[in-house]
């Protein structure tokens, strides 16, 4: 049992499994073994069987074999991720080092409405939502108002920025619950934040945390106040010091990071409004600038150190 597992969806073209695997080999001098997740989503042909209390992953017919000591899970689409929890289960906690394990970590952070639910009982200030899924337009417009006419609508289960709207007038609101309501899409209303920089650009930071220390701040910048700040999106990513941000909006990354029941992630926030979180992601891309540098090495770092401690 010694073999390091990097387990992605070799469906995505996000490119992080590329950095991951590169870590791996600067770190130990040896190649991971690098395995497709889809194998091991439901009804995937990939197999999990015990040796005491080894897992081996198996997929019979390509011959692959691994006993990991190990496991990197990464770069799971959103939508995904749900075919994955059995397999999460299966392997449990206490059987390898693997951030990654908590099926139920994952689904309250890629489901924005349990996101939302936990922020507010732990206390993490966010701006007000409300979640609707295939609203009346009575109940839509209703939200609406209790926003003050001026939201972001989004997807509960989504990514990219894809789908996200800014929505200021009652033509624009039926036209985007119309759209939801075709592809039956359960969606939140936010209030806009009026994260505005000095220069009139909307601009967020993706705070990246790893247990309770900040590896990574990147200011998003879009020149378009009607789009989300992310760069599928036309928003420019700057790389800031790792301390760009007070103590306090430090703090609270690493507490929503934390709420969520998630070892790592990356926390997307304002800091108007006295600071507010939007959302963490379980699977922050690593391809940035410095990616590899500030995100992937701590990142199997704290893998092997883990698997170190345990005596794996």
């Amino acid at each position: 049992m010694n073999d390091i597992v990097v387990m992605t969806d070799f469906g995505s073209t996000e490119g992080s499994r590329a950095h991951l695997t590169r870590a791996v080999q600067v770190l130990t001098a040896r190649a991971p073994v690098a395995i497709d997740a889809r194998r091991f989503y439901d009804g995937g042909d990939g197999t999990v069987r015990w040796i005491g209390s080894t897992p081996i992953l198996e997929i019979p017919i390509d011959g692959v074999h691994a006993e990991p000591a190990v496991l990197i899970l990464y770069e799971i689409p959103p939508a995904d991720r749900p075919r994955l929890a059995l397999f999460q289960e299966t392997i449990g906690r206490d059987t390898v080092a693997c951030l990654g394990i908590d099926a139920s970590a994952w689904h309250v952070a890629t489901d924005k409405q349990y996101m939302i639910d936990r922020f507010r009982t732990a206390g993490i200030p966010q701006m007000e939502s409300i979640v609707l899924q295939q609203p009346s337009a009575s109940a839509a417009e209703e939200a609406f108002e209790r926003l003050d006419c001026d939201v972001w609508t989004r997807p509960a289960v989504g990514m990219g920025g894809s789908d996200v709207f800014h929505v200021t007038d009652g033509k624009q609101l039926r036209s985007v619950v119309a759209r939801y309501a075709a592809s039956g899409q359960k969606f939140v209303l936010t209030r806009d934040a009026g994260n505005f920089d000095v220069r009139g650009r909307r601009h967020q930071y993706r705070v990246v945390v790893l247990g309770d220390r900040v590896l990574r701040v990147c200011e998003h910048v879009q020149a378009n106040p009607d789009l989300p700040c992310n760069e599928s999106r036309g928003a420019r990513s700057i790389l800031r010091p790792r301390h760009a941000l007070t103590t306090a909006l430090e703090d609270l990354a690493i507490a929503a990071t934390r709420a969520l029941g998630l070892p790592f992630g990356g926390v997307d926030l304002a800091v108007e409004n006295g600071g507010v979180v939007f959302e963490v992601n379980v699977h922050p891309v690593l391809t940035g600038d410095q990616g590899f540098e500030t995100v992937a090495i701590p990142y199997v770092q704290a893998h092997l150190a883990e698997s170190a401690s345990a005596g794996r």
